[in-house]
């Protein structure tokens, strides 16, 4: 574990501002050496903002967690709780992973604070797998942008100190040619990035990702990638902190390997990086997942870099982390199995197989996957059987409750519509008058 001790040495050296932004900080062990630490330097005068998610400290930090930081005059500003006139509004979260100190020092990464990224040797429990990059230079400014455009959408505005802008447009530039792709809900920048990458990849797109759900469209990519004879391949974990994303993973298996897309799977305890990197030239590191979520619903920040020996760098990480994996194969009876090692011969680059798409994208989704299994069976296999029968589970108990409790229904139906109807005479209302808002 090379990330927390990086970003502990950084938050010790801070003279005027610490900038931490985070899904979630758990009250553990390793959570508390941060608050802790965070803590200290706000007594010792240091300006600390702090930013976290509603529903990614659910369960992971209490009340008196967040108070502790605020009487040490910690400034902390929660994303998105629950508000009466937004019932569904707690589904965009802030998945983002940033700490900025002095404007001269930044880290962006997939990785929370908690005991999970370290494990416990005593226990036998491994540490959870994870990337995230130190960034120095004139990008930092950018992460700092990024906290600042967050922490004044959550309350009372306030700019970015001059003299940290100063400090941070002063120094000089690194090696590295990057951005700072700050994502924001319903803008899906990253996921048109992800495209493009996708089509003008020659030679290689290696992915990392701890909750894949591709959308038919970038699934088509990878697969027409793959066809074209570019080395596709992607890297998920087999064991999962949320199971249901494990299984509508693996419904989706078929489709890419049969285009020749190699599909890998982490042996250790939890893969939670999301890393790209394509033609050992063109890498990605960052919090955004290959899902719809973190495409398009969520606050996501992530380190775009076009320098070969930042990728020739995550290619020999790649390439580690398969050591440590399993590929997944489809067997003479095209069933998805997983096994150690083979050999695949790359088609020829150039072949227009996969150029104009002619491939179905699969069964990707909860709703085509259901659909299949009633229209078209064959399509289905071993790997589809947890969310058929999950599906017929929740249909029978829909039955069973509007049998024996119609009440329940009617009621939950009731209150959800209930609800939504005082939303939006909440929202009605303050359109009509803004000057109350």
């Amino acid at each position: 574990m090379e990330n927390y001790p990086a970003w502990l040495e950084a938050i010790r050296s801070a003279k005027r501002t610490i900038h931490f932004e985070t899904y979630s900080i758990h009250a553990d062990k390793v959570g508390n050496e941060f608050v802790d630490l965070l803590a200290r330097k706000a007594l010792e005068g240091i300006r600390v903002r702090l930013i976290y998610d509603w529903f990614g400290a659910r369960g992971a930090a209490s009340w008196f967690f967040w108070r502790r930081l605020r009487k040490a005059g910690v400034e902390v500003r929660c994303f998105n709780p629950p508000r009466l006139d937004s019932p569904l509004g707690w589904l965009s979260r802030d998945h983002r992973k940033l700490i900025a100190v002095d404007g001269r020092i930044g880290f962006v990464s997939g990785l929370c604070v908690g005991q999970s990224w370290v494990g416990d040797r005593t226990r036998h429990i491994e540490p959870w797998r994870d990337t995230g990059v130190q960034i120095e230079g004139p990008a930092v400014l950018d992460l700092e942008r990024a906290f600042a455009q967050m922490w004044n959408s959550l309350g009372p505005a306030n700019s970015l100190d001059d003299a940290l802008t100063e400090t941070v447009s002063g120094r000089s530039a690194g090696n590295a040619a990057l951005r700072i792709v700050a994502g924001q809900p319903s803008m899906a920048g990253l996921y048109r990035l992800d495209h493009l990458v996708a089509a003008v990849a020659r030679y290689s797109i290696w992915l990392t990702d701890a909750y894949f759900l591709g959308t038919p469209s970038y699934v088509q990519s990878l697969r027409a990638a793959a066809l074209d004879g570019v080395d596709v391949r992607l890297l998920l974990p087999r064991t999962s902190d949320i199971p249901v994303v494990r299984s509508l993973s693996r419904v989706g298996y078929r489709a890419l390997l049969e285009s020749g897309v190699r599909l890998f799977e982490w042996k250790g305890s939890m893969l939670h990086a999301k890393t790209a990197v394509v033609d050992g030239r063109w890498a990605r590191v960052g919090s955004t997942n290959l899902n719809v979520a973190s495409w398009m619903g969520n606050y996501e920040l992530d380190v775009v870099a076009e320098d070969e020996p930042f990728a020739e760098a995550m290619e020999g990480m790649y390439l580690a982390d398969l050591d440590h994996s399993t590929e997944i194969i489809l067997s003479a009876s095209h069933r998805v199995s997983p096994k150690e090692r083979r050999s695949r011969r790359l088609r020829p680059r150039g072949s227009t197989r996969g150029s104009a798409g002619r491939a179905a994208t699969g069964v990707l989704t909860i709703g085509s996957t259901v659909g299949a299994a009633i229209t078209s069976p064959q399509l289905l296999g071993s790997a589809e059987a947890p969310i058929v029968t999950a599906a017929a589970f929740t249909l029978l108990s829909v039955v069973i409750l509007a049998i024996f409790l119609p009440r329940a229904i009617s009621i939950s139906v009731a209150v959800f519509c209930g609800w939504g109807s005082l939303a939006l005479l909440i929202k009605a209302f303050r359109l009509r008058f803004p000057q109350r808002k």
